[in-house]
């Protein structure tokens, strides 16, 4: 067991990004590709940067030709390069080179969060909708979904800022988007674009008064309502 674990040790590890792991398909490479790269890593990692393709075949249980096979797909696919790098004696030697498939993988990494925000903008959206049909009591018309898409779209105003604008309506018992715009665009003159900034503010107006009575459709819209998202 001694022996086994020297024999261990003396062997080293290589060291894999899970990230290529989890999502070396999607940048379209092969198990076979991943395979002979993980081979290719180990010989790389030592200091050996274009190991003989007998070698990689030998460690594979493959034939020399199906090894000739993967490297010139990984290279055909854009995954790898062949480039010269000075050895220690500063002369010219040829090595494979990977920085291509770490772009792609960036790369996927960035479309992965542009979809996700996307999906959590498409997410926010309906939620807004929903919250305000709920409210009302009845389906928004067309114009009122237009009106709502333009509050996000155009104004730019953030779906916590509406549902806040909601909540003042429905407090005011003010079921209109007349109403809420309004709200909004109070807001938007006194230039607070989030929930926590029209908290501060009113806080800032009222800093003795921890509630206001809520303001009723025929009175002047308060400055700044107190309510946070999380009341109900």
């Amino acid at each position: 067991m001694e022996e086994f674990a020297q024999r261990y040790i003396q062997a080293g590890q290589t060291s894999i990004a899970n990230y290529l792991l989890d999502h070396f398909r999607e940048v379209g490479m092969t198990t076979d590709q991943l395979l002979v790269f993980l081979q290719l890593r180990r010989y790389i990692d030592r200091g050996q940067r274009m190991p003989e393709a007998d070698i990689l075949a030998d460690h594979l249980g493959w034939d020399k030709q199906r090894v000739y096979q993967v490297l010139h797909e990984l290279i055909a696919n854009k995954l790898m390069t062949i480039t010269s790098v000075p050895d220690a004696q500063g002369q010219k030697q040829d090595a494979y080179d990977f920085h291509l498939l770490t772009e792609k993988l960036s790369q996927l990494a960035v479309q992965t969060t542009k979809k996700a925000a996307k999906v959590s903008a498409t997410n926010d959206r309906a939620t807004v909708f929903n919250q305000i049909e709920t409210e009302f009591g009845r389906p928004l018309s067309p114009l009122e979904m237009e009106s709502i898409n333009q509050w996000l779209d155009e104004d730019h105003y953030r779906p916590e800022l509406i549902q806040l604008a909601l909540k003042e309506a429905v407090l005011s018992q003010a079921y209109s988007l007349k109403y809420m715009d309004r709200i909004l665009l109070n807001w938007e003159k006194k230039n607070l674009k989030t929930a926590a900034q029209v908290q501060r503010e009113k806080e800032r107006q009222h800093p003795r008064s921890n509630a206001a009575n809520p303001a009723t459709p025929g009175n002047d819209i308060p400055d700044v309502p107190i309510f946070k998202l999380t009341d109900h």
